[in-house]
């Protein structure tokens, strides 16, 4: 039942500790402490399998296939948190606190599974370079009825509705906002409760579709934590006023898809915004744009790791499909927002449902691709010009997994053996999705054939 404090938090019972590792797909899995339990955690005392991170989207190991769980007698690594990331529950008994970790192997070493050791590998090539990526996230999802599960597909909030039907789009529409005002509330007072930097939140077109914005941070890690712990609060606070929230790429076959987008700049020693243009030339930028262009279609399984994530790529719609840019113009896979001045950066709007770790370890890879050389990124897409013969997005999850694990480029950012990973684990998915005999088959070819 949804709860009729503003806060959302929950009344009586004990405090809880939790420590998280996160998964494959963005998921968190860890274990949850009773009070006075924390000391084992800021010991590195805790342990979970390995194969916790090999799990695939239905939690299955796959050992027939990855080798990494039973067939080595599935061992445990140690989780080792990060106190950065500690941050309350507010959901949960006052005093209930989380903690995202990563997963060691026993020599030390991070485990070559875990998202937030690729990422953080990807920033220390930065900073090997002296410089510092700045990144931002914009989350999209929906909110939509409690009753999901009983009726088996999703359907909008009934403050949202009229007669059952959805009542027109919602973009910035301010009645949508009003309608769901106890939710956003909530969402909004966990996000303060956590201190994360949460800006704007405003109503996307698909009935129950918010955005909300995280401000820049000169820390991808903690860029990353903070749009995995907006997930959760969005999940959390939707549980507190009996609805659902999903990042589910789409959920709607008749309404806009979800994305995930991210802006970028890169930082010198000083502080200075290395893709500020200043007025000039702006050479860097573009190298950096086609360095982007160039392994979009490699890492096009990160920004869309799921069958459903394909549905989203529709020409006239804000989802890009081909690799293409442009200052300003929302069509694009890579948008230029202000290419003069501090503010100069890029936003990469191609991830939908994707990882966030993941994600901004390809971006940033991408990005590095773009530093070494002066890489034509090709002609700029504008209002009234759209460029011929550009390159198309893969609309296909299994082609997706098969340009993946043959990139060089993925192999380097990633390492060969996570690639494998990732790869084989996301091609049983695929595999999965295309024996399916779907609702539509029967509909469409059932009845004629």
């Amino acid at each position: 039942m949804a709860s009729d404090r503003v806060d959302g938090k929950a009344e009586g019972g004990d405090p809880r500790f939790e420590i998280l590792i996160v998964g494959m797909n963005g998921d968190l899995r860890g274990k949850q402490l009773p009070p006075g339990a924390e000391d084992k955690v800021w010991a590195g005392d805790i342990r979970l399998p390995t194969s916790t991170q090999s799990l695939d989207i239905w939690g299955d190991d796959n050992d027939d296939i990855t080798g990494l769980s039973l067939t080595i007698g599935d061992p445990d690594g140690k989780v080792i948190p990060d106190r950065r990331s500690l941050a309350p529950m507010p959901w949960a008994p006052e005093g209930s606190m989380q903690v995202l970790a990563t997963m060691h192997e026993f020599d030390g070493s991070p485990s070559f599974m875990d998202p937030r050791a690729i990422l953080t590998s990807v920033v220390e090539r930065y900073a090997a370079r002296g410089l510092t990526p700045v990144v931002a996230t914009e989350l999209e999802f929906y909110v939509m009825s409690g009753d999901w599960r009983e009726t088996g597909r999703p359907c909008p909030p009934k403050s949202l509705t009229y007669r059952g039907e959805p009542n027109g789009f919602q973009l910035y529409d301010m009645s949508a906002v009003d309608a769901l005002d106890g939710y956003l509330q909530t969402l909004r007072a966990y996000a303060k409760a956590q201190n994360l930097p949460a800006d704007a939140t405003t109503a996307e077109f698909g009935p129950g579709q918010f955005e909300v914005n995280l401000l820049h941070r000169a820390d991808a890690l903690a860029a990353a934590d903070d749009c995995l712990y907006l997930k959760r609060i969005a999940e959390q606070a939707a549980r507190r006023h009996g609805l659902k929230s999903t990042c589910m790429a789409k959920p709607y076959s008749e309404h806009a898809g979800s994305g995930l987008h991210v802006h970028a700049s890169i930082i010198d020693g000083q502080g200075r915004n290395i893709l500020d243009a200043k007025g000039g030339e702006p050479k860097l930028l573009k190298s950096v744009i086609s360095g982007l262009l160039d392994t979009m279609r490699a890492a096009q399984l990160i920004f869309a790791p799921f069958a459903n994530s394909y549905r989203r790529f529709q020409p006239g719609s804000f989802a890009p499909v081909d690799l293409t840019w442009g200052s300003g113009h929302r069509g694009t896979a890579i948008r230029i927002p202000d290419k003069d001045g501090p503010a100069a950066r890029i936003e990469h709007r191609v991830g939908a449902d994707a990882n966030p770790y993941l994600l901004l370890a390809a971006i940033l890879g991408g990005m590095l691709a773009g530093l070494d050389g002066e890489l034509d990124p090709g002609e700029e897409t504008t209002p009234s010009h759209i460029p011929a013969n550009t390159t198309r997005l893969t609309h296909d999850f299994l082609s997706a997994v098969d340009t993946f694990r043959t990139s060089p480029f993925i192999a380097d950012i990633f390492g060969a053996r996570y690639q494998a990973l990732y790869g084989d684990t996301k091609r049983k998915e695929a595999l999965a999705h295309l024996r399916t005999v779907s609702d539509f088959d029967y509909r469409t070819y059932l009845p004629r054939l």
